[in-house]
């Protein structure tokens, strides 16, 4: 368990978790209560805690796409490369670049006057919703963070691409057909994870303006913020054959 992987593991554990507890349990206290309020503090501090959760989760998909590049491309130096000091160092960056995107994000955001209302249409507090409240032009000041963004999002996706575009090339020239399969098993679950992040976050951030409505931007809110964090110990768990076989009693 203080390989690399359950190391990268605990962590996404954590950060599923954090990204659960930010949302869910406001949500639930207000359907018990019958009500829908939150105090505007309350909003800002949600709005950071889910922004920061959700980047380092990102952040550490792409560590664990290097972990797994090195473990198959080149296994005989996977302990120089990724040694506890490199994984602690890995790790930290990726919580602090987290918490200076979340920051930034957060402070910009709530910065900006609020004069339409003071009602969102989700179940939490979600930029897009608080945008427009806002009748200020907020596009121009939020230029550069979402090009930033874009950028530190683009480039992230383009390293896991290309970390398993190579991983396949070697992959795909083993001759042992079990090995290959053993290969293949080590990254599936890493694979799922990061394909459920990244479609529903693309699908929430980049529907056509055309398709959107209350109901469907309800939806989408709830299959990238709640349906990953809740699945990731679910296909993660799957390579336990323990779990596998209570599975198939059940």
């Amino acid at each position: 368990l203080h390989t690399p992987m359950y190391f990268f593991l605990l962590n996404l554990s954590l950060l599923d978790l954090g990204c659960i507890s930010t949302t869910l349990p406001k949500s639930m206290a207000n359907s018990l209560w019958n009500t829908r309020a939150i105090s505007y503090e309350g909003c800002a501090t949600q709005v950071f805690f889910f922004l920061f959760l959700m980047s380092v989760e990102y952040f550490i998909l792409s560590i664990m796409a290097y972990d797994r590049y090195v473990a198959i491309c080149h296994p005989l130096h996977y302990g120089t490369l990724l040694g506890s000091r490199a994984c602690v160092h890995m790790t930290a960056a990726a919580w602090a670049s987290g918490f200076l995107y979340a920051m930034l994000h957060t402070a910009n955001t709530f910065s900006l006057p609020l004069c339409r209302g003071n009602v969102l249409d989700q179940f939490f507090c979600e930029i897009p919703q608080i945008f427009k409240l806002s009748c200020s032009d907020f596009f121009h000041r939020e230029f550069f963070i979402l090009l930033f963004s874009a950028v530190v999002a683009f480039g992230c996706f383009t390293f896991i691409v290309l970390s398993y575009a190579h991983i396949f090339t070697i992959v795909l020239r083993i001759s042992s057909e079990q090995r290959r399969h053993k290969a293949f098993s080590t990254c599936l679950p890493h694979l799922v994870v990061v394909s459920l992040y990244v479609i529903t976050g693309m699908f929430a951030y980049l529907k056509p303006p055309f398709i959107s409505s209350k109901s469907l931007n309800l939806v989408v809110a709830v299959l990238y913020s709640m349906v990953p964090p809740t699945l990731n110990p679910f296909i993660y768990s799957l390579r336990n054959q323990e779990l596998k076989d209570a599975i198939r009693k059940v």
